[in-house]
């Protein structure tokens, strides 16, 4: 069985001939596609690490089959960026040290750009933590994640590194 798919990801036009319908997103991504910035963390919607943005809306990639994307717009952290300059999210969370361990960053960067996107992230941080609670940290890295997406979702765009990260 042959099952073509044309996508944009991260920017690009694909087309890519499916074998099996039952294929995750995240498996297209991370083993067809060889972008591995997305994990599979409980492969089960749970944990957040495997979060991309399809349409500009952020999905959890373990859940959604690649069939169901025909024609869509996939953005995952490998695009993020445009050339050596870094997204404001990405540069704000490496201001605000938002990570320890660096396994679920992708998918809390990913979280953050789609809720700012939204227009959903303000600089509430009770409105933060509900809209990035999707998204686990084992570490225990949320207050400089809620200050990196805190920052991000400031109008100037500016970062501003936390002082006790220095």
């Amino acid at each position: 069985m042959h099952i073509p798919l044309r996508l944009t990801l991260n920017g690009q036009a694909r087309e890519i001939v499916l074998d099996d319908p039952r294929v995750t997103l995240l498996d297209l991504l991370r083993e067809r596609l060889g972008l591995t910035g997305a994990k599979k963390g409980c492969d089960r919607g749970q944990c957040g690490a495997c979060t991309v943005l399809v349409d500009g809306r952020r999905i959890n990639a373990c859940l959604t089959l690649a069939v169901s994307l025909d024609g869509a717009e996939i953005l995952t952290i490998e695009g993020l960026a445009e050339g050596d300059r870094l997204h404001p999210v990405q540069a704000a969370f490496i201001a605000h040290d938002g990570f320890q361990c660096g396994f679920c960053t992708p998918g809390q960067i990913m979280s953050a750009v789609g809720l700012i996107r939204e227009g959903q992230a303000g600089t509430d941080p009770e409105r933060i933590r509900e809209g990035m609670s999707g998204n686990l940290c084992r570490c225990g890295a949320y207050a400089g994640i809620l200050d990196a997406v805190q920052e991000a979702s400031r109008p100037t765009g500016q970062v501003e590194q936390r002082e006790d990260a220095a």
